[in-house]
C-alpha cells in the first residue's frame, strides 16, 4: 500500500508499536479515551498500514449478537445465512472495530 494512501496519524507514544505487536500475535485491543481524541483515525490509520479490511460497527443500547455475527433470513428462495460485520471480518482477516462498544 502506498504511504499516501494511509489515513494520517500522529502517534502519541508507543500505540503503533503495541497496535501491530497485539496483531502480530492475534491479540484483541481495548482502545478507551474521551469523544474525539483520534481512536477511530488511529485504527483506520491502522487497517490502512496493515493492509486489512476494516469495519465499523456503531454500537448502541439495542445492538444484538445477531447484529454482530449475522442471521438467518427469509427470501423467496427460503431461508438463508447472512453474515454481520464481526464474521465478515473473521472470514475475511480484517479489523472489526466496535465504536462506543460501552453502548452495547
Amino acid at each position: 500500500m502506498n504511504s499516501e494512501d494511509i489515513p494520517f496519524y500522529l502517534p502519541q507514544g508507543n500505540e503503533a508499536d503495541l497496535f501491530q505487536h497485539a496483531w502480530n500475535n492475534q491479540l484483541p485491543v481495548m482502545i478507551k479515551g474521551p469523544t474525539g481524541c483520534g481512536k477511530t483515525r488511529f485504527i483506520e490509520h491502522m487497517a490502512a498500514h496493515l493492509g486489512r479490511p476494516l469495519y465499523t460497527v456503531s454500537c448502541h443500547d439495542d445492538l444484538t449478537a445477531a447484529d454482530l455475527v449475522g442471521r438467518h433470513l427469509i427470501g423467496e428462495q427460503g431461508t438463508f445465512w447472512v453474515d454481520g460485520p464481526l464474521t465478515r471480518a473473521v472470514r475475511e482477516g480484517a479489523i472489526c472495530y466496535l465504536d462506543e462498544v460501552v453502548e452495547a
